[in-house]
């Protein structure tokens, strides 16, 4: 099984975003491409990965479908042209390949914001969907266990996921040091707005409203999380109402003044955050009672350090995925010998049932019990070497040759299972 795991993927490394969303999958077009895959070939443990910034599917098959998938998931989206997509996409067609690339995804050494801490749940959120559907077998089953287990060593071992390493997360994370439950308005809505916006939506304790010139944006966004939405002629009164401003609207000179701010009605204490370039905050609107401003320089810098003690510590999140994927690799060999291992166990027990049947007749309940007892104990002692003679041989990649030892030895293929 470990040699059939294949993938394939596109992600923000080969293909820019007007690609990328093209090709994006929700939890319903996700479960539907499953099921085709699952009628069109027969495939198991199947995982498909949709976030904004990847799509993959992986897969157990002796065949390398990947070509098919391909195809299969740009007929779904309804892409006319689908061979001008089929350069945006890699393909790991070697099991050891495909196993590294899902370990590295899931603990966020791949993500646009390296350590993202998004991913493990987005990699849970995927398994469940292969969980619901009965696309996932002990294989899989026991290659993510082994993945979130390695995430959760990465979390307390390094500091691959401390501090936020993107402006917008950063910014997020500072308006959690600023107020409990602040009223936060959010003006303009271009990438890093949006960014900011989604950021927010994971918090659920904040008061958030969302103001941008072309409201169809705001609304659009608004559906992703509980957010208010209001006109752009709204702004003073939102402005008035607000703790905290985050404000990302692009212009060529700054849009909230120290003159508009200090007009406002019951000034009470205020923080902008802007995140805009040029700068869409007059720097002068700091020189009022109550009112702090952070430009984006400082909200970076904080973004930067924490990506530094990131980046030092990938060596350490390497060395984990290596000793996991060591783990897995072991198990999924051991798998191989599974099946002789349970067939030699049933064969000694047949003989010792069959030997049981023929002198208990002549014993005492009691002391039947203890005949039981003493030969099932010496059956256990017997089968020991073997089964760890077997598990040693997978290491070596000798395994084979033992099990054809063993089923020579004790006629394994006539053993029911």
């Amino acid at each position: 099984m470990y040699q059939q795991f294949k993938s394939v993927s596109i992600s923000y490394r080969t293909a820019p975003l007007e690609i990328r969303e093209q090709i994006a999958l929700n939890e319903e077009e996700a479960k539907a491409l499953m099921l085709r895959l699952k009628d069109f070939f027969e495939l198991s443990d199947v995982l498909v990965v949709s976030t904004c910034n990847r799509t993959e599917i992986y897969y157990a098959s002796s065949k390398d479908l990947n070509a098919e998938l391909v195809k299969l998931l740009l007929i779904q989206k309804g892409i006319a042209d689908p061979t001008s997509f089929h350069e945006y996409f890699e393909h790991y067609r070697i099991g050891k390949a495909a196993v590294r690339h899902l370990f590295e995804v899931a603990t966020g050494l791949h993500s646009q914001v390296v350590g993202d801490m998004q991913i493990p749940n987005q990699i849970k959120q995927a398994y469940q969907w292969s969980a619901d559907l009965h696309m996932a077998g002990p294989f899989l089953h026991r290659l993510l266990h082994t993945i979130f287990f390695a995430n959760k060593r990465v979390a307390q071992e390094t500091s691959f996921r401390d501090g936020a390493a993107s402006v917008s997360y950063a910014a997020v994370e500072l308006v959690e040091t600023l107020a409990i439950a602040p009223k936060i308005l959010v003006v303009g809505l271009g990438e890093i707005g949006a960014d900011v916006c989604k950021n927010l939506a994971q918090k659920g304790d904040a008061d958030i409203t969302l103001i941008n010139r072309t409201r169809t944006k705001a609304d659009a966004l608004a559906a992703s999380g509980e957010f208010r939405v209001t006109d752009f002629a709204d702004l003073a009164a939102e402005l008035s109402r607000a703790d905290i401003v985050i404000s990302s609207i692009q212009a060529g000179q700054p849009f909230f003044t120290k003159k508009m701010v200090q007009e406002l009605n019951g000034l009470t204490y205020k923080y902008f955050l802007d995140l805009s370039v040029p700068r869409s905050v007059e720097p002068e609107v700091e020189q009022l009672p109550g009112v702090m401003l952070y430009n984006i320089d400082t909200i970076r810098s904080r973004a930067n350090a924490a990506l530094a003690r990131r980046l030092e510590a990938v060596p350490t999140v390497e060395d984990i995925i290596d000793e996991s994927v060591a783990e897995f690799n072991d198990w999924s060999k051991e798998m191989v010998v599974s099946p002789t291992i349970n067939k030699l166990k049933n064969a000694l027990e047949q003989i010792r049932q069959e030997e049981m049947a023929r002198f208990t007749k002549q014993l005492s309940e009691e002391e039947a019990a203890k005949m039981d007892k003493i030969t099932s104990s010496m059956m256990q002692k017997i089968i020991k070497l073997p089964v760890l003679q077997l598990k040693a041989a997978c290491k070596r990649g000798e395994a084979e040759t033992l099990i054809d030892v063993l089923n020579d030895l004790f006629n394994l293929e006539a053993v029911r299972q």
